[in-house]
């Protein structure tokens, strides 16, 4: 029965991601576009791909410490009424939607702008007369934004696992702070779900 029940939560938590992946990447590839046309420096431009890179490396981070955090020390907070304590719980609960969320949605999306951004930097050095048009030069920007990237996260995954729990109770933390200015309760349930026997 408890199968049964959770079936349909699955499948509106599909059907809700798959939509907001839908909005997220639409919104952000036109933020891009803005970018690309109205940021002359390529300084500035470059500070923007490496926010992005760093974004999905964080996020990264958060997801895989959403999986590998242990519950008891973040119930004893919560016990202590920790800021973000119980919040942080219930992360931990739904490991599977913040993972999904944060690795997959953030990730994904951020490296596909930073492979676009990352395009838009070498366009931007080839016009002001750096390199002549050359199709390695492209191929050599990618394999460093995919190199920053993957060695990134890998060395984040790393952190993650190693202090799971306090980054899962900083998210929470933030969590918390923006959801305080926000109307409603967004980004967590009422109440949280019973303890798992």
């Amino acid at each position: 029965m408890g199968q049964n029940r959770k079936k349909p939560q699955r499948l509106r938590w599909v059907a809700m991601i798959t939509v907001w992946t839908f909005v997220l990447a639409i919104l952000l590839s036109l933020i891009t576009q803005l970018i690309s046309g109205v940021v002359e420096s390529f300084l500035i431009a470059l500070l923007i791909l490496l926010v992005i890179i760093f974004t999905g490396i964080v996020f990264d981070m958060i997801g895989i410490a959403a999986t590998a955090a242990d519950e008891v020390p973040l119930l004893a907070k919560a016990a202590k009424k920790v800021v973000g304590a119980r919040e942080a719980v219930y992360l931990v609960r739904n490991a599977d939607q913040v993972a999904n969320f944060c690795n997959d949605v953030v990730g994904d999306i951020a490296g596909i702008i930073s492979g676009v951004l990352g395009a838009f930097l070498v366009l931007r050095l080839v016009y002001a007369g750096f390199f002549q048009e050359n199709p390695l030069l492209g191929i050599v920007a990618t394999g460093i934004i995919s190199a920053l990237t993957v060695g990134g996260k890998a060395f984040g995954k790393t952190i993650a696992i190693e202090q799971s729990t306090e980054i899962i109770l900083w998210f929470a933390f933030v969590l918390t702070k923006i959801e305080a200015v926000l109307p409603g309760r967004i980004f967590f349930g009422r109440q949280l779900p019973p303890r798992r026997k």
